[in-house]
């Protein structure tokens, strides 16, 4: 498994967090969201300073105000347009893999359910072929998030081949309790590319650090030493807090 963090969820910038990556040996999941919004490096600077450091990257393809399985087609345009624009953001970065979002719906009529799967199918129809893998994040830490549980996302999967999984083990304990990781995992195993790794009390998606909440990790270590993946460490606390959730995972992987 290859190993990285998410310099958004640790507060950072990228000037420490590429010092911090090449200290520990770790990647960077670059938050696409940011580069819309900030005036931070482009792609290829940051491609090339990770060259220069040893560091690679994952993208986290962006979410905040999108919604890729709209209701209403000109929004849903607009998050296939920022999609694109990500993917070619992606591409130019190197990117090992990106993570997806798959959508929210406003309410859970039987009519809204099958207009919004229709829409998230024909965004990611839209973006093939990728340029690189891109995998589908479970979520369900809402009412409105459109798909539950392992198998409504092991279904789309299905139809979209083209596409690899994402396990976030912090939203699956929200969603599903202790034995939510692994019922996606046993569910979706064999498309799952990269693994979003962070704790929680199962109550709301905290990012703490790893060790700090109710994710069962020595149950996951099995699991997470047979990976050959990649992984991103969505934590908060900063520096501290990645060096704890990566002294954390060392202990339990070595």
């Amino acid at each position: 498994m290859r190993l990285g963090f998410s310099p958004f969820n640790a507060e950072m910038g990228y000037e420490e967090a590429f010092r911090l990556a090449a200290e520990l040996g770790l990647d960077l999941e670059v938050p696409y969201d940011l580069h819309e919004v900030l005036p931070l490096p482009d792609a290829r600077a940051l491609r090339a300073t990770g060259e220069a450091l040893g560091v690679g990257f994952t993208l986290h393809l962006p979410f905040v105000e999108m919604n890729p399985a709209s209701l209403i087609p000109s929004v849903r345009a607009l998050a296939e347009e920022r999609l694109k624009r990500a993917l070619e953001f992606g591409e130019a970065l190197g990117a090992k893999v990106g993570v997806l979002h798959t959508g929210q719906v406003p309410v859970r009529h039987p009519m809204a359910l099958s207009l919004a799967r229709e829409a998230l199918e024909k965004t990611l129809s839209s973006l093939l072929p990728l340029p690189f893998p891109v995998a589908l994040e479970n979520l369900a830490l809402s009412e409105e998030d459109l798909l539950r549980g392992p198998e409504e996302l092991k279904a789309l999967l299905e139809r979209f081949p083209q596409y690899g999984f994402c396990l976030d083990v912090g939203h699956a304990l929200v969603e599903l309790g202790p034995q939510g990781p692994f019922l996606y995992w046993e569910a979706l195993g064999n498309r799952l590319l990269h693994l979003h790794l962070h704790d929680n009390h199962g109550q709301r998606d905290d990012h703490l650090p790893v060790g700090t909440g109710r994710v069962p990790w020595e149950r996951l270590a099995p699991y997470l030493k047979a990976f050959p993946g990649t992984a991103a460490l969505e934590v908060s606390g900063g520096p501290a807090g990645v060096r704890q959730s990566w002294a954390r995972l060392h202990a339990l992987l070595v």
